[in-house]
C-alpha cells in the first residue's frame, strides 16, 4: 500500500480541481497539509507574479503533494469505495481477445496466474504502458531536448512566507521550487542535454551548482537535503491512440508529457473522468460501446492536442520565440495578463483563449512592441494539435500533429 512513484513534478493543476473535489481528494488532500498551489516565474523580464485566489472550492490551484503521500492515500480512498476490489501485487502480462477486441486480462500473482474478464480494460499504467503495448496502439514520440534532476529540502526557506512554487525560466534552461507537505520542498533543476556532461561528471556537485547559480535561487546550504539528487536523463513525449475496441488508456499511458509542464497528474484525473462520462451510459446501459469509447478518444484530443503540441514545441530546449517573449514580458510587467498567464499554465483555458486579440492588443500596449507578420499569421491560423491524436478509434492512422515541428 505505500509504494509510489519517484520521478514526478509534485504539481497537481488546477484544472483537475473538479475531479479532485467530486471524489472527496480535495479534502483527503488538505487532511494531509497537502499545499494548495500557486506560481511565481522568473523571466528576463522580471518576475511574473499572479495574484491567485486559493479558498476553499475557489479556482485557480491544485495542489503540491510528494508521491509518497499522494500514492497510498488514492490507493486506500479506492479500496474504501463501494465496487471496488483493489488487488495489490498482481502483474497484466497478457490481455484476452476475442475477434480483435480486448476481453480482459491475464498475469500472475503471488497465488499464481489469474485471469479477468471484463466490457472494458483501462490501461493506466504509465508511460511504459503494458496494456497499450500488448493491445498494439499506435504511437508517436517526440523527444525531450531536457533532462532532469530534483532533490527533496526541509526547512528551506521562501520569501515573505510565501507558498507560491517559483519557477525559473532561464531559457533555454529551467528550474522549480516547490514547497510541500510536511515543510519538504521540491527543488529541480530542468536543462538543455547541451550540459548533460557536467552531470555525468559529478551528478550531485552539477545539481547543486546549478541551484546556487539561480537568480533570488533558494538558499540550499541552510537547509537540510533529505534525499539523493533523483533524476533521468531521458523522457521522451509519448501519444497513444487512447482507446480502441474493448480498451482504453488513461493517464501517462495515453499522453506522457513535458514533466516541466506538470500535467502528468491532472491529466491523468481529468482524462479518467472524461472515460467515465462518455462511456458510463453504455456501461451502464444499452448505449454502443465503441461508439463511446471514439467520443472518448476526440474528447481527449480536443482537451490536450493544443497544449501538447506547444509543450512539445518547447521540449526542443529552443530559445524563446518571439511569441513567448512577447507574452512573458507582458506578463511580467501587468497584473491581468500575470494572472492570464498563471491561468493558462494550468490548463483552466484554450490556446486560443490564450492569444485572443485583445490579449494580444494589451500586451502590446503593455509592452510597446507589436508582433511580427509572420508571428500574427501564425495567430490567425489558430492553434496547431487541437483536436488530433496519433490514429482513430478504429486503429487507422488519421492526420495528425507533428509536434517538433
Amino acid at each position: 500500500m505505500s509504494a509510489h512513484k519517484v520521478l514526478c513534478t509534485h504539481y497537481i493543476q488546477a484544472s483537475a480541481w473538479p475531479v479532485m473535489a467530486e471524489l472527496g481528494l480535495a479534502d483527503a488532500l488538505d487532511g494531509i497539509g497537502a499545499i494548495r498551489n500557486s506560481a511565481d516565474y522568473w523571466t528576463k523580464w522580471g518576475w511574473i507574479r499572479p495574484e491567485t485566489e486559493t479558498g476553499p472550492g475557489v479556482l485557480p490551484h491544485g495542489y503540491s503533494v510528494r508521491r509518497q503521500s499522494l500514492d497510498p492515500l488514492l490507493r486506500r480512498m479506492a479500496a474504501g469505495t463501494e465496487g471496488v476490489d483493489l488487488r495489490l501485487g498482481h502483474t497484466v502480462n497478457e490481455l484476452l481477445m476475442e475477434n480483435g477486441r480486448t476481453t480482459g486480462v491475464a498475469g500472475t500473482s503471488a497465488d499464481g496466474p489469474f485471469a479477468l474478464r471484463a466490457p472494458l480494460v483501462v490501461g493506466a499504467d504509465g508511460k511504459d504502458s503494458t496494456v497499450a503495448r500488448l493491445v498494439g496502439a499506435p504511437s508517436e514520440t517526440v523527444e525531450n531536448n531536457r533532462f532532469s534532476y530534483f532533490a527533496y529540502f526541509r526547512g528551506l526557506r521562501h520569501p515573505e512566507g510565501r507558498t507560491s512554487a517559483r519557477v525559473y525560466y532561464l531559457d533555454p534552461d529551467n528550474a522549480y521550487v516547490m514547497p510541500n507537505e510536511d515543510g519538504v520542498t521540491v527543488v529541480a533543476a530542468v536543462l538543455s542535454k547541451t550540459r548533460i556532461g557536467d552531470f555525468r561528471e559529478d551528478v550531485e556537485g552539477a545539481y547543486l551548482d546549478f541551484v546556487r547559480s539561480l537568480p533570488e535561487g533558494p538558499d540550499i546550504d541552510k537547509a537540510e537535503r533529505i534525499s539523493k539528487v533523483i533524476g533521468t536523463v531521458n523522457y521522451p513525449l509519448i501519444a497513444r491512440q487512447p482507446s480502441g475496441p474493448g480498451f482504453a488508456l488513461i493517464g501517462d499511458a495515453a499522453l506522457t508529457s513535458d514533466p516541466l509542464s506538470a500535467v502528468g497528474c491532472a491529466w491523468a484525473m481529468q482524462s479518467a473522468s472524461w472515460l467515465v462520462e462518455t462511456t458510463a451510459p453504455a456501461l451502464t446501459g444499452d448505449d454502443p460501446l465503441d461508439g463511446a469509447l471514439a467520443d472518448y478518444a476526440k474528447r481527449h484530443a480536443t482537451e490536450t492536442g493544443a497544449h501538447q503540441h506547444l509543450i512539445a514545441d518547447y521540449a526542443l530546449a529552443r530559445p524563446f520565440n518571439e511569441i513567448e517573449a512577447f507574452m512573458f514580458e507582458g506578463a511580467a510587467r501587468d497584473a491581468h495578463l500575470a494572472k492570464h498567464f498563471h491561468l493558462f499554465g494550468s490548463r483552466l483555458m484554450t490556446v486560443e483563449d490564450y492569444m485572443a486579440p485583445e490579449i494580444v492588443a494589451r500586451t502590446e500596449k503593455v509592452t510597446g512592441w507589436s508582433l511580427s507578420e509572420e508571428s500574427l499569421r501564425i495567430l490567425s491560423e489558430g492553434a496547431p494539435g487541437a483536436g488530433t491524436h496519433p490514429a482513430g478509434p478504429d486503429g487507422a492512422r488519421q492526420e495528425s500533429t507533428e509536434a517538433a515541428r
